[in-house]
């Protein structure tokens, strides 16, 4: 019902195109050519206004109108997956190496010498 709205302003644009549309054909020259593009495009305004409110409707509660692409934005808007999640601290989301956790039969290195 909200789509209904939409014959507001293209109401209110075809007016407007048919008003510039007779000032244009009572002028000369310049501003007469001009005023005839100018109602047109009022008319193409108020023509894309209505066929992009019907295809609105027609198109539901779906959020993506490209084909194949309807999980994107669930994707991106929701949480992430277990199995994607980016490690912390890695760049662009590469995987971290593992990390070496210091092993209790290897002896530990010995300090560098002090310099003389």
């Amino acid at each position: 019902m909200i789509y209904f709205l939409a014959l507001l302003p293209a109401t209110a644009l075809t007016i407007a195109g048919y008003l510039v549309l007779y000032l244009a054909a009572r002028s000369e020259g310049a501003l007469r050519t001009f005023g005839r593009y100018l109602g047109f495009w009022a008319f193409t305004l108020a023509g894309l206004l209505i066929l992009g409110s019907l295809f609105a409707a027609a198109h539901g509660h779906r959020h993506c109108p490209f084909f194949g692409m309807h999980g994107m934005h669930e994707r991106m808007s929701g949480p992430w997956p277990p199995d994607e999640r980016p490690e912390v601290g890695s760049p662009a989301g590469a995987p971290l190496p593992p990390a070496t956790a210091p092993n209790a039969t290897a002896a530990p290195t010995p300090p560098p010498p002090a310099p003389r």
